[in-house]
């Protein structure tokens, strides 16, 4: 129960990896918070235990939402710990057809919601004995993907934002730290072990021969929660198995 007595917020929280480190954080003890634009299936984690999961909704591009979404919080659960900015979006597309609104979308999701669910979380986080921000980037953040210029933009910028603001907010007793997952067989990797063909080329890249669960994502995100991370500070931590990309 390493979260026990904490309250954490998690975007994109009702699906994919969101979903899992929500069920995850429960059974280490936390209240948790899942937050984003639909409910999908979550009353599945809502009923794991009522009394310290719910679903609030939230537009993490929208300054109002994201406010609104901390005060709710504390309304609900009394403050705010961990947060855990998950939520975001890819579209596909070269630099030279990729549409301006695709693009727009995912900066605007990826990297701008990222600004805003911290910005708006500091002021409880600091309240906290153990402040903790997990951003969520991807580990085609260091790589070259063709056709996804705008996500592997996007989650570079995330990872830079994590460091600067482990920076500045270390004094205040926040720390700030990224998660990057490989492939899992969760949310949007669930889009590339699907396709056969895509499948087939990416499938020789991981060394352990198989995607990432969700569950062993979440495993690193409750270490980054959690009190084991107290020394841990701007780092990124990938968790892709030993991916090889050529």
């Amino acid at each position: 129960m390493r979260l026990s007595g904490k309250t954490a917020v998690i975007t994109g929280g009702t699906r994919g990896l969101g979903r899992a480190i929500a069920e995850r954080y429960l059974r280490e003890g936390a209240r948790v918070v899942c937050a984003a634009r639909n409910p999908y299936d979550i009353k599945e984690v809502i009923d794991l235990d009522p009394d310290r999961c719910a679903y609030l909704p939230v537009d993490v591009t929208s300054d109002q939402s994201v406010d609104a979404l901390m005060a709710e919080t504390v309304d609900t659960f009394g403050g705010v710990d961990i947060l855990v900015a998950n939520a975001g979006v890819s579209r596909d597309g070269r630099v030279d057809r990729l549409a301006l609104d695709d693009w727009r979308d995912m900066v605007s999701t990826n990297l701008t919601g990222v600004f805003l669910c911290t910005r708006a979380a500091v002021p409880y986080l600091e309240r906290s004995d153990a402040g903790r921000i997990v951003t969520v980037s991807s580990s085609m953040a260091t790589r070259v993907a063709v056709g996804a210029a705008g996500y592997c933009a996007t989650k570079a910028a995330v990872e830079m934002f994590t460091r600067v603001s482990a920076i500045e907010l270390a004094p205040r007793g926040i720390l700030v730290n990224a998660l990057a997952p490989g492939i899992l067989d969760e949310g949007m990797g669930q889009q590339v072990t699907a396709n056969d063909r895509i499948w087939s080329k990416y499938r020789t890249r991981l060394s352990l021969g198989r995607p990432g669960t969700g569950e062993e994502a979440a495993d690193a995100a409750v270490f980054l929660a959690g009190p084991e991370a107290s020394y841990v500070n701007g780092h990124v931590l990938e968790v892709n198995g030993g991916l090889l990309w050529s």
